[in-house]
């Protein structure tokens, strides 16, 4: 039951019939147009594939035969729409390219293998012939960490699209593990799990449209990561094909037997191989699910509340606290154009309460067996409450939850207007993490200011503690800007340096769950050390000698 690759955007996010969140003359408009000083919303729609030219496919005749006799003639394409769905991922960064009709790093041919055998086949064949292998599941990747990326203009290159190995097998109800076929997309693997009462309990933003391996790939985290973990947690062994042939991880519950390789395979974006399929923990399906929301007068006290709960030990599922910027635009931009009594009655009691001048809000999860939640949301409720929190019940976690996936979906018609929107996230201590947020902020807002188009012009900047840990936690920026039309690459590029440099310089993780691509790589040598960087380099070389696996990520 994998998705038609047909019915979905391939220059966007989601189905190509989808509604658009944004029409025009959605009271939203005015709005950001105002906030972020533009006389006026242009127009820059998207190139029409029909008015795009791609390069030519490279591959002969005999080639194309050659990959045929392995997976069959339909499942070996070189179609325009094919090879410019599979040509990036899709950040804002790749948006740009595949919307201004650049699609010079498209794939010769993509290639839908059924089976792991056939991974293989095909495999073993690249390597053979000296072709890049680009692995694909949803294609999400938002650090350049799909793009069909050659190693020299004479390099043939191939993607690996694997939704059609979309199986959930061996499921072992005592030891609570199964074996998952990594092409699966996200609300298929639940539907299949949830068919038996059992989840794994992945859910990322882009869970509609990524995929089992993809999240493994680049050691993903779901949004309630604190009860089911990130995908380096939950992955228990894992079967791939690499260019000298097949590789399977350990598959035990704990082991001395040396370093576990598991930690190789999760987070290798590809480079070392390509992931057929994974035995993961699973969990029953939780009785009940709460989600609420407490307003704290300032992202300091919400930090320390959060470091609270994760010390005492509470199983809570996620504790998100966005910082009063955050607060504000999600607000404003939900209710704009609502107005009305109920709009002023509430600002009204937040005054009387005194939570009117930036309040930061947190949303808190729980799931599990009913008594565990209720003891939770007893526990969590009181520390909140000690800490002068106010708590404004289940309505902001409900809003929360059933629009959890919906933030995507309103960037095309943003870039439709002129308007850039971008995200990018770190990890750190406790100790660390106010500096952290404050000299991210502090980086990303001077870089928009440095680089803005036209006098007048200014970008929102704003984040916020998404997952947390015993010793520190992730934290999660997003920025709305004025697109520089006349220099957008150039703009992303300074900005993203800025902000790079920014975590490097003050203690952060080049990246906590959105992995390292091409995007990061410029920063992968200071986080790791020489003696780290040739460690990896030197496993690429023995799995991969001829540098045919995803060539130009992780690594560079």
């Amino acid at each position: 039951m994998t998705i038609d690759r047909q019915t979905l955007r391939w220059n966007g996010w989601g189905p190509a019939k989808q509604e658009n969140p944004l029409p025009d003359g959605a009271p939203q408009w005015a709005w950001i147009k105002e906030t972020l000083g533009m006389a006026v919303l242009p127009s820059t729609p998207a190139k029409r594939l029909s008015d795009i030219m791609l390069p030519p496919c490279h591959l002969s005749a005999e080639e194309i035969k050659s990959f045929e006799s392995i997976v069959g003639e339909n499942q070996v394409r070189t179609d325009d729409y094919e090879r410019a769905f599979h040509a990036r991922g899709k950040s804002y960064h790749d948006l740009l390219y595949i919307r201004a009709g650049n699609l010079d790093v498209a794939p010769d041919a993509v290639i839908y293998p059924r089976a792991a055998s056939e991974v293989q086949s095909v495999l073993s064949y690249c390597a053979e012939n000296n072709m890049s292998v680009v692995p694909f599941g949803g294609g999400s990747s938002v650090v350049g960490g799909v793009n069909a990326t050659a190693r020299s203009a004479t390099d043939k290159v191939i993607t690996l699209d694997l939704t059609l190995m979309d199986g959930v097998h061996d499921v072992d109800r005592v030891a609570m593990t199964a074996r998952i076929d990594a092409g699966i997309y996200g609300p298929h693997l639940e539907e299949k799990l949830d068919a038996q009462g059992l989840t794994l309990g992945h859910y990322p933003q882009s869970f509609e449209y990524s995929t089992l391996g993809g999240w493994i790939a680049a050691r993903g985290a779901g949004q309630q990561s604190n009860r089911y973990g990130k995908a380096e947690k939950w992955v228990i062994s894992a079967r791939l094909a690499t260019p000298t042939g097949p590789w399977s991880t350990e598959e035990f519950p704990a082991s001395a037997a040396g370093p576990n390789l598991n930690q190789l395979v999760a987070g290798s974006e590809g480079t070392l191989g390509i992931i057929c399929d994974a035995t993961v923990k699973i969990h029953e399906k939780p009785q009940a699910k709460d989600y609420r929301g407490y307003l704290f007068k300032d992202f300091a006290t919400g930090v320390e509340v959060a470091r609270t709960i994760n010390h005492a030990d509470i199983p809570v599922a996620m504790v998100r606290l966005s910082d009063a910027a955050e607060t504000y635009f999600f607000q404003t931009f939900g209710s704009s154009g609502s107005g009305g009594l109920k709009s002023k009655l509430q600002n009204a009691y937040l005054k009387w309460k005194g939570f009117a001048k930036d309040p930061c809000l947190m949303l808190i999860g729980l799931e599990g067996e009913k008594t565990t939640v209720e003891w939770a949301k007893e526990r969590t409720s009181a520390i909140c409450k000690k800490a002068g929190a106010l708590a404004i019940g289940s309505s902001a976690g409900d809003r929360w939850y059933h629009g959890r996936f919906s933030s995507p979906y309103s960037r095309d018609p943003m870039m439709d207007r002129g308007i850039g929107v971008d995200t990018l996230e770190t990890a750190t201590s406790w100790s660390n993490i106010l500096k952290l947020h404050e000299k991210m902020i502090s980086a990303i807002q001077a870089a928009l200011d440095e680089n803005m188009g036209e006098p007048g012009q200014k970008g929102i900047v704003m984040g916020h503690v998404s997952h947390s840990y015993p010793d520190g936690a992730s934290l999660y920026f997003t920025f709305v800007f004025p697109r520089n039309l006349e220099d957008e690459i150039g703009q992303w590029q300074r900005v993203k340096r800025a902000a790079s440099d920014a975590i490097a310089a003050n203690g952060g993780t080049i990246s906590h769950h959105h992995g390292v691509g091409t995007d990061h790589t410029p920063w992968m040598a200071e986080e790791k050390g020489t003696t780290g960087m040739t460690v990896l380099k030197t496993l690429k070389a023995e799995l991969d000698p001829k540098g045919i696996m995803n060539p130009g990520k992780l690594l560079g």
